[in-house]
């Protein structure tokens, strides 16, 4: 039977994309091919539109500034380049030579560093060119479970077990949501690990470098933390300085409280010349080609920017931080290390099991224009339906809220989370709080719209 078409122009428009009797008899090849990139341009514009309406919590996230975002539209984005600056394996590479030593040295100013690897393209590929460099399969790595807060690459269906490495877990204290010292020194003298892994994806709280270091000298481990989730906050000098508390190698991406692009970054202390030859070789050729070239760009901007603007960013975002965390405690909403002040970082932990879980507040959330993301609690057993919710304030500072914001925030959450409310009126009044925060701070280009969708062509 043929389907029908209506007269109306949307929704033939619409029919254009979805019915498949108008796309293949009506439409030549490539008018379909013309309105499938339309189609696709239109979702991204709606993209836009829609999280210049929402409250953006996730706390792996955050934006760019334009200037750092203008990188990832210059010409920088398709061209290539293998191997080191002036040891390339193309021509061509003149001008990304001297943007990549350029952004080299910035990383080693903005992180104190002796060593700075800018061509991982993720975070995670940062991770495996540690453990390409330092582990091979059978050895030991000791870290944190998952279920404590941990990056998914350190599971055994991540980037560890897939390098075939014998992951070991720290003991944890639930209550301060930290390693269990006087554990993690048993555990390390005990399995006397290659390398000692740190960092977390639920960040609250420094790991006890300082407490652990006669440890690692004792036994000769590398130590090598994953700072993705606080890289930002550690340039602006407002968390735990790991490569000052015996941390050689720490990998990041440069999403999350570090405002770049989608891209990694390697930083390093005290290793040697043998050492820092070994992670060159793990992140090329062993892990990356080209390194893309565009977000490397863009990580410049940011590093530079993170130099002026780093401290005041920072410290704001984490004020924001313990003033959600104390505005959220006080309406009813159990937040993870009240005894604590909640967290020492951008992000907080609630644990909602009594609402009905992370998975259905974080999608009544979503409902009410609340952007956050479900997260496993230390007793949780599944990571599909968990107990807890994780909340950023990073984007939130990076928009201008401030203290006396996350108060009204808190009660938008606690709205939909306590009260149970409609998300459909809770979203309305999102969206009407909203309009007051639609620029970035904390840049060179600080007031241009946060969220605005820039057209090449028309």
């Amino acid at each position: 039977m043929m389907a029908k078409i209506s007269n109306d122009e949307e929704s033939i428009e619409d029919e254009k994309r979805t019915n498949p009797y108008y796309r293949t008899r009506l439409l030549s090849p490539d008018k379909m091919a013309l309105e499938d990139a339309k189609f696709i341009r239109q979702k991204v514009m709606e993209h836009n539109k829609w999280f210049e309406e929402c409250i953006p919590m996730i706390a792996s996230e955050n934006l760019m500034s334009p200037l750092a975002k203008e990188m990832l539209i210059s010409d920088f984005a398709d061209r290539y380049a293998e191997g080191l600056p002036g040891k390339r394996y193309y021509q061509g590479n003149i001008y990304v030579d001297e943007v990549e030593l350029k952004t080299i040295e910035l990383a080693k100013k903005v992180f104190d560093a002796d060593f700075a690897d800018v061509r991982p393209i993720s975070g995670t590929v940062a991770n495996m060119a540690v453990l390409f460099a330092f582990a091979q399969p059978g050895d030991t790595i000791t870290t944190c479970a998952l279920a404590q807060g941990a990056h998914i690459s350190t599971c055994e269906f991540g980037a560890f077990g897939q390098r075939g490495v014998n992951s070991v877990n720290y003991p944890f204290d639930e209550k301060s949501m930290n390693l269990d010292v006087d554990g993690t020194i048993k555990l390390l003298k005990e399995v006397r690990p290659k390398v000692a892994q740190f960092g977390l994806s639920v960040f609250l709280f420094p790991p006890p470098l300082k407490e652990l270091q006669d440890t690692f000298q004792e036994i000769g481990c590398l130590v090598w933390e994953d700072c993705a989730h606080v890289l930002g906050l550690i340039a602006g000098k407002q968390f735990q300085d790991p490569l000052r508390e015996g941390v050689n190698i720490v990998s990041s991406s440069t999403h999350k409280t570090f405002p770049g692009p989608n891209h990694g970054m390697l930083l390093g202390a005290n290793l040697t010349e043998e050492q820092e030859k070994k992670l060159l070789h793990a992140v090329f050729p062993g892990v990356t080609s080209s390194h893309h070239l565009h977000a490397m760009a863009a990580l410049g901007i940011t590093l530079a920017e993170m130099d002026v603007f780093g401290r005041d960013y920072a410290a704001q975002a984490c004020k924001n931080a313990r003033a959600l965390g104390q505005a959220l405690y006080e309406r009813g909403v159990p937040v993870l290390c009240p005894d604590l002040g909640f967290t020492r970082s951008h992000a907080i932990a609630l644990d909602v099991a009594q609402f009905g879980g992370g998975k259905d507040c974080a999608k009544a959330l979503e409902d009410a224009n609340i952007i956050c993301n479900k997260n496993m609690l230390p007793r949780d057993t599944s990571s599909v339906r968990p107990s807890g919710l994780r909340l950023g304030a990073q984007e939130m500072t990076r928009i201008g809220m401030k203290e006396s914001e996350m108060d009204q925030v808190a009660e938008f959450i606690a709205r939909v989370v306590v009260k149970k409310e409609d998300p459909s009126k809770v979203k309305e009044d999102v969206k009407e709080f909203k309009k007051q925060f639609a620029t970035i701070q904390y840049c060179f280009n600080a007031g241009e719209p946060a969220y605005g969708y820039h057209k090449l062509v028309e």
